[in-house]
């Protein structure tokens, strides 16, 4: 086992990891799902941001070939009732998605993976079948599932409802030394506490020096810190050439697993 001795996991633990673009929580994710998957877990990890990149952080071959969940029209339709982009005054709200993760994860040395896709913004017209198929997904996949799930987030909770938002076990938000990262942080926390998402933590990346981390010390007094990640180059390399970013740094990866062990979310 990977994880230090006194870590307490249920198998079905629900991490979902949030914070504004650019700051690294696809990584986070990426390899906190690694070390989970080393350390004997059954792992499925969720891409849930517009940008999908999490198939590529991970490794997965012809990544860019994975169709999101929200683009599977026929799919959406047989589940629904109505065809995305078409108008339809009625359509199901609690379709069935059961029998879905089984048929339409992807799968790579261990790890599961789905990529939910673009959830519709409230100005861009009705509350959409696509939606109603996603938010559904989501919520069974955390309240219903055995897996440790690792989720990936745009900077929100978008796709979390009131009862979904009782799966999470832990909510991490990635930040960098950077005000905008910081105040992005609060809004999350913020959204959080609106459905009832109260178990949240910070992760503190692209961390170069003590400066950075008293920085973000001092300007997130109220946060508790899971850890700090440092600045490395080859982690950045990994990601542009699209190589996993597991074997990228020893490093980040040692931070990584001291994190992880302070995840204790017990029975």
């Amino acid at each position: 086992m990977l994880l230090r001795k006194g870590t307490i996991f249920r198998s079905g633990m629900k991490i979902a990891v949030s914070g504004k673009g650019g700051v690294g929580k696809t990584m986070l994710v990426a390899l906190l799902s690694n070390i989970l998957r080393e350390s004997g877990y059954s792992v499925l990890a969720i891409d849930a941001d517009p940008n999908p990149t999490l198939a590529m952080a991970l490794g997965f071959p012809d990544s860019e070939r994975i169709t999101p969940i929200s683009e599977m029209g026929d799919l959406i339709e047989e589940r629904t009732g109505a065809r995305p982009g078409e108008a339809a005054p009625y359509f199901k709200l609690n379709p069935k998605v059961d029998d879905i993760p089984e048929n339409y994860w992807v799968e790579h040395e261990g790890i599961r993976l789905m990529v939910m896709g673009r959830l519709k913004k409230g100005g861009s017209g009705c509350y959409c079948p696509e939606n109603a198929l996603l938010e559904a997904l989501v919520a069974h996949l955390l309240l219903n599932r055995d897996e440790a799930v690792v989720m990936d987030m745009e900077a929100g909770v978008e796709h979390f409802g009131r009862a979904t938002a009782k799966g999470v076990d832990q909510l991490i938000v990635v930040v960098e030394p950077g005000r905008g990262s910081i105040e992005t942080a609060y809004r999350i926390r913020e959204l959080a506490g609106d459905i009832g998402l109260h178990s949240i933590k910070a992760v503190g990346n692209k961390v170069r020096s003590d400066k950075d981390r008293e920085f973000l010390l001092a300007a997130m007094p109220d946060f508790e810190f899971l850890g700090f990640i440092p600045y490395d180059q080859s982690v950045i390399d990994a990601g542009l050439g699209g190589l996993p970013l597991s074997d990228a740094s020893s490093a980040v990866m040692g931070q990584l697993k001291d994190i992880t062990s302070r995840l204790s979310i017990g029975e």
